[in-house]
């Protein structure tokens, strides 16, 4: 299993990382010049030197021309688990921008030799400075005096750890640039004094085992990792080892870069070692990145090009450099359909905001709860997955609207805010004061706060994946205690709401054995970070924008002197001459890509009358259909048909279409109906063929059609979309979540339009993600998965009738009764539900038996009925399909 940090340059690998040594030497050795392969330009010297007491360690030096000429010098160190050959990319390209760079494997890794020590300053800290001594002796580095080299140092996690311990040990280290790592790795390790047990285990597995560490790490590990309970000591070793411990002695420039996806080392490290750098007087700049431990996009070739350019600036005296604004975070804005990857834009801000700046209370509603810690803390909550992020990145995914959490009924409380009437971007930390009271002295909690969209639990997401635990000491009689809950950075769209959720355990972290009862009550609103003074920046006209027309242009010119005429239509297909649309095997495959596809094999057919649900996750290849079927890209494979007639751009049966795919753009001074007249008028047809009234009278508008734009809802901003695409009265209606951002009133709304326009004969396509709305509006469905088609088919083929049936009981179902009802005669299966109780019958059981068992339990039944729904269907397809 490789669990080395993620690379700052080249292919994006899986992560784990953790704590361990960068070591430095300098010493008797043996050189092996080595030219690089790839780049002949870069000179490698490979020396494996001996640092005393046995230990060799293996290093590599990498310059660009003649040693006569001085420059500057870097330490680059490497990630837990890795060696030297990890960073070489990022050396090779350091020495082509001028620099003397030094990379090594630290003491425990790669060809090294020695016991992981995790930075002890008389071990791998002392290391750096004898490397500092040894660079100090080479004639191509520059020197600030005798004995004194010009020498900077970076790395990611592990190797970012050394950076600021060599900064704050060697008072000759002149700049640092510390990526993805800690600050006080007893904080990092021991958050509020609960284990982060997961990570801990993955961190001294990818050392090679516990007794790959110095025997004072091993020995403290096995005791934590035994009691499942940090002790003094324990802290006290690792803070040793942290540079929280040398921080008044780091007055270096800094750029801190810190990955959003990261429950080993959160964004709360890379704020408590800015503050205190800044302190002592240093610059100090901050870069929130996509990435980080959990996976995601590191950002590589920005990320090193910034490190470069801070070196040039405080290194080389370039006071030209751009290094960037003093604060920056990397914000996910959807995926390209193109290649399936997130889209991701800047924000920054002159100033670095920390972690509660712009604090706004939101309220929360939610009466005092109680809730189980179970016996032995299983089973546990699901967070955040150490290690499995993958290149995509679990964490990343909530901000597109994915949750993967997990919650257990019965152990944890929620409180809930309002719907929000705007758009909320939380930047920093929020907070909130709660009563925490327990049946034993201690009690262990894990806080976090979901992103709940319109749909409820469908809709759940968990920003960036983390939780905040704490231990609240003394419980038993009761406590306040204030929960600084997860640094993220995300938005909250309008219409969302906010719940707080206080649960007992959690996958990666050590509770409690012993069972216990937990009572949680609110104190405080919820206090939520804005950083008002961080703006994203504005996206850069594309390169279209200038080259466009003059290839137009060119193209006309071309087209006069040779009089090129159109290429005649191939002939329609007179047996679908009346079938609204036919996709036959249609293959989109992502660009650059021989392999990997967007829409793979597709086909299906939907016939006049229909109102069609296309349903699938993200990135089922929805959006991509629909583009291809509107002619905006090309297949790579397969035939669209639209009454017969082949699509192709500009093919003229488009004008049977009408589309509203990824918003409709509106003169905000013109009025709706205003809008909508200058649109058709652009379109050269008659203004008769617009058909203007029924389009609008199917729309709903009303008088609001005589008031400018700038003073519509969002909702009635989507329906004066809906009457533009319905313009005409196409024959095919496409609808891309024509329900985004809508109240349930409007979307009510939105769904008679749907209806009523389907109803004279015509046909709508509808993609969305609200299951519950695409069962109301639509008779058929296409659903599918990974460019795929799933099943296809009318809603109630798909639906079926289920065999699980929803029992209400007005109240929550304690757990030894649910075992008693899943054990009756006739039951396949009995979970508690939010309300009462989801009871899943074998062939042989029936409703009535199961009321009549129901009674003789003395469980409150107030309803009993059929719980399958399309939501139950396309779980259980996508799942199958998996």
């Amino acid at each position: 299993m490789d669990l080395r940090l993620p690379r700052l340059r080249g292919p994006r690998r899986w992560v784990a990382a953790a704590a361990a040594a960068v070591v430095v030497l300098a010493g008797a050795g043996t050189w092996t010049a080595v030219a690089s392969d790839d780049t002949p330009r870069v000179h490698r010297a490979d020396r494996v030197m001996a640092m005393g007491g046995g230990v060799r360690i293996d290093t590599s030096y990498f310059t660009v021309g003649a040693s006569s000429d001085r420059r500057p010098a870097v330490l680059l160190g490497h990630g837990f688990g890795g060696s030297k050959d990890d960073v070489r990319d990022e050396a090779e390209r350091l020495a082509r921008d001028g620099y003397a760079v030094l990379t090594w494997s630290a003491r425990g890794f790669g060809k090294s030799t020695g016991k992981i020590g995790l930075n002890d300053p008389q071990g791998e800290v002392a290391d750096v400075s004898k490397l500092i001594d040894w660079l100090a002796e080479r004639p191509e580095v520059q020197l600030d005096k005798s004995g004194d080299p010009r020498v900077g140092a970076t790395g990611a996690s592990y190797g970012g750890a050394i950076s600021l311990l060599a900064a704050g040990h060697d008072q000759r280290v002149d700049a640092i640039a510390p990526a993805i790592t800690y600050w006080n790795l007893a904080d990092a390790l021991f958050p509020n004094g609960v284990f982060k047990k997961l990570w801990a285990g993955i961190f001294v597995n990818s050392g090679g085992g516990c007794d790959q560490f110095e025997a004072r790490l091993c020995s403290m590990y096995n005791r934590v990792a035994e009691s499942g309970t940090p002790d003094a000591a324990a802290r006290e070793l690792l803070e040793a080892r942290s540079p929280s411990a040398v921080a008044d002695r780091i007055t270096v420039p800094t750029l801190i870069v810190q990955g959003q996806s990261d429950s080993l080392f959160p964004l709360g490290q890379a704020d408590a070692m800015a503050k205190a750098i800044r302190a002592g007087g240093a610059p100090v700049d901050v870069d929130w990145i996509s990435g980080g431990h959990d996976g995601g996009d590191m950002e590589a070739d920005r990320v090193q090009s910034r490190v470069a350019s801070w070196f040039d600036r405080y290194l080389k005296d370039d006071k030209s450099a751009d290094t960037g604004p003093a604060f920056r975070v990397t914000r996910t804005g959807g995926i390209d359909s193109t290649n399936g990857t997130a889209l991701l834009r800047g924000a920054s801000a002159d100033t670095y905001p920390g972690l509660d700046s712009g604090r706004r209370a939101v309220a929360l509603q939610g009466r005092e709860q109680s809730f189980e810690n179970p016996a032995g803390a299983n089973p546990p909550a699901v967070s955040a997955l150490p290690g499995l992020g993958g290149s995509g990145g679990l964490a990343q995914l909530s901000t597109l609207g994915v949750g993967v959490s997990l919650d257990f009924p019965g152990q944890y409380a929620r409180f809930e805010s309002t719907a929000f009437g705007e758009d909320l971007r939380i930047t920093g930390s929020p907070a909130v004061t709660v009563h925490v009271k327990s049946s034993t002295d201690d009690a262990v909690l894990f806080g976090k706060v979901y992103d709940v969209g319109p749909g409820g639990g469908m809709q759940q997401v968990l920003p960036s994946q983390l939780v905040t635990p704490v231990r609240v000491e003394g419980a038993r009689t009761g406590k306040d205690v204030t929960v600084a809950l997860p640094a993220v950075d995300h938005e909250v769209r309008k219409g969302h709401r906010l719940r707080l959720v206080l649960a007992s355990t959690d996958l990666g972290y050590a509770s409690p054995a012993t069972p216990a009862t937990y009572t949680v009550s609110l104190k405080s609103d919820l206090q939520v970070p804005t950083a008002s003074g961080v703006t994203t920046a504005a996206a850069p006209l594309p390169a279209w924008v200038w080259w466009l027309p003059l290839a137009g242009a060119l193209v006309a010119l071309a087209l006069l002197l040779t009089g090129r005429r159109r290429t005649t239509p191939g002939a329609p297909d007179p047996e679908l001459a009346e079938v609204p649309l036919q996709i036959t095997d249609l293959s989109k495959r992502y660009a650059k890509s021989a392999d990997r596809y967007a829409v793979r094999d597709l086909s299906f057919r939907v016939e006049k009358g229909q109102v069609l649900g296309l349903l699938g996750p993200n990135g089922a290849g929805k959006t991509t259909t629909l583009r291809m079927l509107m002619g905006l890209i090309k297949p790579d494979g397969g035939e669209i048909r639209v009454f017969g007639h082949a699509i192709r751009p500009g093919a003229p049966v488009l004008s049977r279409v009408g589309a509203f795919v990824e918003g409709a753009g509106f003169l905000p001074h013109l009025s709706g109906r205003e809008n909508l007249e200058l649109y058709w008028q652009a379109t050269g047809r008659p203004p008769e063929d617009a058909h203007l009234e029924e389009a609008l009278e199917i729309a709903g508008l009303g008088d609001a059609l005589a008031r400018a734009v700038r003073t519509y809802s969002q909702g009635m901003r989507q329906r004066l979309a809906i009457a533009q695409a319905m313009l005409g009265l196409p024959d095919l209606l496409i609808l891309d979540e024509p329900t985004n951002g809508l109240d349930p009133p409007q979307i009510r709304e939105m769904r008679e339009v749907m209806i009523r326009y389907a109803a004279a004969g015509r046909t709508v396509i509808v993609s969305s993600h609200l299951l519950a709305e695409v069962e109301q509006s639509c008779t058929h469905l296409v659903v599918m998965d990974r460019g795929r088609l799933i099943q296809a088919g009318p809603v109630s083929e798909i639906v079926g009738s289920g065999d699980t049936l929803l029992v209400g009981t007005g109240s929550p179902v304690e757990e030894p009764v649910v075992e008693k009802v899943g054990a009756l005669p006739g039951v396949a299966s009995a979970v508690a539900a939010e309300d009462g109780l989801l009871v899943r019958l074998d062939p042989g059981g029936s409703a009535q038996r199961l009321v009549v068992e129901l009674v003789r339990l003395e469980v409150p039944v107030e309803s009993v009925g059929p719980h399958r729904r399309l939501e139950d269907a396309f779980l259980t397809l996508i799942g199958g399909s998996a």
